[in-house]
């Protein structure tokens, strides 16, 4: 059974950075695209970066120089460093492969 499970969201103030895990299983996790993605309130979801089992990277233009992803295929895990985070970043993070998503990290950006 394939399962991705996040951690690390959190409260942070503005400015601040977050490093977001998702540990994969029940799967070939290096044949895989990994995909972050969120949901602020009220909105839908919206694609935040992905990478490629051979580390090849892509990222949405407002989290472009501040987000990085990363992923060990060893441990079977990505890894998302959040700097230099906004408020309007604050959202459920979604660790997701095609046709299955874990349940979410809250990240909350706030004084």
């Amino acid at each position: 059974e394939v399962q991705l499970v996040e951690s690390g969201g959190g409260l942070v103030q503005p400015g601040g950075s977050l490093r977001l895990s998702c540990a994969a299983s029940g799967f070939t996790f290096s044949d895989y695209v990994m995909t972050l993605a969120r949901q602020a309130p009220g909105k839908g979801l919206e694609w935040v970066c992905n990478i490629s089992g051979f580390g090849t990277t892509d990222y949405l233009h407002s989290v472009k120089g501040r987000f990085t992803i990363s992923r060990d295929n060893a441990k079977n895990t990505v890894y998302l460093q959040m700097n230099l985070l906004k408020p309007e970043d604050t959202a459920i993070y979604y660790c997701m492969r095609v046709s299955w998503r874990g349940q979410g990290t809250q990240v909350t950006v706030s004084s």
